[in-house]
């Protein structure tokens, strides 16, 4: 019998650590599909912040590096000028990426520096208690937020993908889901772009997923995928926001 499938090389055996029905495990099959299918794996490294995120260091077969929270992109910049023929990405949460590191990742792709980010968007800090985030909904409850966010005191979401795309130097932005099917393979079409334009030497790109947390939203999975398509979408709208 044909095999036609198979767990990518790239992923350990390992048993994810995430949440049930967290999309993190998705996001995260498809990275290793990506490295597997473009034969990165060898020349891989992986540079993980604090967060939900970290435990792709138990996920992943390929070289990695912990960094503090919200300086991944600060750590990759350095070991991508480093070793210029290494293929390096970051993959960050939203408390991560949008708020304690906001500098790091604006100023790394204002410079176009040459690696990947992939940026899961579950508008909430997930591993640290599901306190409101800067992607957070206008509504939406969170440890630090009861009541739900109130524009008038935590003001309103902010758009990565759409902030990036302003810059100058990145070469490809875009907010992508993982809610369909169709979805995840628009997805993992958009990962293999950003990646693809690492090793063609174009400088930054960034993959915005926005993705679940069913723990922290109090929701069921199926629920939280609901969620994302009647909620979420209307917030941050999928498409490519910059490809040259």
């Amino acid at each position: 019998m044909e095999k036609v499938y198979k767990k990518p090389e790239s992923l350990n055996d390992t048993p994810f650590g995430y949440c049930p029905g967290c999309m993190h495990s998705t996001i995260s099959k498809l990275v290793a599909q990506v490295i597997d299918e473009m034969g990165l794996r060898e020349k891989a490294v992986c540079v993980l912040p604090v967060g939900c995120g970290t435990l792709g260091c138990h996920t992943w077969n390929l070289d990695m590096i912990c960094s503090a929270h919200g300086r991944a992109p600060a750590v990759a910049t350095g070991v991508k000028r480093c070793k210029p023929d290494s293929f390096v990405f970051t993959y960050q949460g939203d408390g991560d990426l949008a708020s304690i590191g906001l500098s790091e990742i604006m100023c790394a792709a204002n410079r176009g520096e040459n690696f990947s980010t992939i940026f899961v968007n579950n508008s909430i800090y997930g591993m640290t208690g599901g306190q409101m985030a800067p992607t957070t909904l206008v509504g939406m409850k969170a440890t630090t937020c009861p009541n739900g966010r109130n524009p008038e005191t935590e003001g309103y979401p902010m758009h990565m993908a759409e902030m990036i795309a302003q810059l100058k130097r990145p070469v490809f932005s875009g907010r992508f889901a993982v809610d369909t099917p169709a979805n995840i393979l628009k997805t993992k079409k958009a990962i293999q772009k950003a990646f693809q334009n690492q090793l063609d030497g174009k400088g930054f790109s960034m993959v915005e997923v926005l993705s679940n947390c069913p723990t922290n939203w109090g929701l069921s999975p199926l629920k939280t995928l609901d969620f994302i398509h009647e909620q979420t979408m209307g917030e941050f709208p999928l498409g490519v926001f910059k490809d040259i």
